[in-house]
């Protein structure tokens, strides 16, 4: 554990705050929006603004004109490039890294949820409780995943991703091992989880599916309604009883406080009856309160989890805390999927 806080490169921020070369943005909308942004607070200049040759338009975006790769080659001898979006599309992962091949390629930290920004005064802050985390994993694979997120998310640097991934197969074969389980999944989106489910289970006794978004959840209740034992929940799941008001339009995460929105319940695992056997948590953000509302389930079903630990830049580590805390027993492992940048970071918990 002494080398937990051993970087071999320094903080991304840093690393862009002092580069002697420009820097391009690669990406845009809300990812290259909220590293702009962030780039304004530390008095980080960018330079420019590229998007692969299927998606530039030559369009604005920001102040800047959208270029190619090769427009800002004939411009500058070399630059560096920050990556402001996300994919797990085997042929746009292999661009990026033929592009880091190319120029020095960094990855900030901008969490899907939360303001936390991974810096040396992050590290500062949550020192102990980082330590605590690393010092739970039931195995050393998952104590290196664990570094390797560490290392990553301070210093952006590619390599560390590569290092750490795995395919999600093992994860089901030796880890969660379904059976005739009670499935719950929290964040069903469209049931492309629910499908993931049945691809990895002889049989099953019931799923209950939970979707927030309105548009979603329409598509969910088509999808599901010739599997049997089935259900669909359109609701929120937090820490407590009540309504939320979500945004109309669809999408993953669950815009909250649209004022054209819609009015959706809110509920908590505890309050579901089905008494499930296997939990699915991916819920933008809102795995902290779901762990809050679920305790009783936990502490006394202790059902199988797969939940998500990447939308907050501390979830890879306060969600393994708050977990042991309400159900010790637990054995607790951390995998990475295929994912730029440090998305489909999970904790499995058995």
């Amino acid at each position: 554990m002494d080398n937990l806080f051993t970087f071999n490169e320094p903080n991304v921020w840093t690393a862009l705050s002092e580069s002697d070369k420009p820097i391009i943005l690669y990406g845009m909308g809300n990812g290259a929006d909220k590293v702009l942004d962030e780039f304004d607070k530390r008095n980080i200049k960018a330079v420019g603004v590229m998007a692969s040759d299927g998606f530039c338009r030559y369009q604005e975006f920001r102040g800047f004109t959208v270029q190619k790769q090769r427009d800002f080659e004939e411009q500058f001898d070399d630059f560096m490039i920050a990556l402001c979006f996300g994919s797990s599309l085997p042929d746009v992962m292999e661009h990026i890294h033929h592009v880091a091949k190319r120029h020095k390629l960094l990855i900030p930290n901008i969490p899907v949820a939360g303001e936390n920004i991974m810096d040396d005064r992050f590290i500062k802050r949550y020192r102990q409780e980082i330590r605590q985390a690393y010092s739970l994993l039931a195995d050393e694979r998952s104590r290196r995943v664990f570094k390797g997120a560490l290392d990553f998310y301070y210093t952006g640097e590619l390599k560390y991703l590569d290092a750490i991934e795995s395919e999600k197969d093992e994860v089901f074969k030796n880890i969660l091992r379904l059976r005739e389980e009670r499935y719950l999944d929290l964040g069903a989106y469209r049931g492309d989880t629910v499908d993931e489910f049945l691809r990895y289970t002889d049989g099953y006794r019931s799923i209950t599916a939970v979707e927030p978004n309105p548009k979603n959840y329409q598509k969910l209740c088509e999808h599901v309604a010739d599997i049997e034992n089935t259900a669909a929940i359109n609701a929120g799941i937090a820490d407590r009883v009540g309504t939320m008001t979500v945004s109309k339009k669809s999408g993953r995460m669950p815009v909250l406080g649209d004022a054209n929105g819609v009015e959706i319940p809110v509920t908590t695992v505890d309050r579901i009856d089905g008494s499930p056997t296997y939990i699915k948590i991916d819920i933008e953000g809102m795995e902290q309160q779901m762990l809050s509302g679920a305790e009783h389930t936990l502490r006394t079903l202790k059902p199988k989890l797969n939940l998500a630990a990447y939308h907050r830049t501390e979830d890879f580590f306060s969600l393994i805390n708050r977990l042991h805390k309400i159900n010790p027993d637990y054995q607790i492992y951390l995998l990475k999927h295929p994912y730029i940048p440090c998305w489909d970071l999970n904790i499995y918990a058995v």
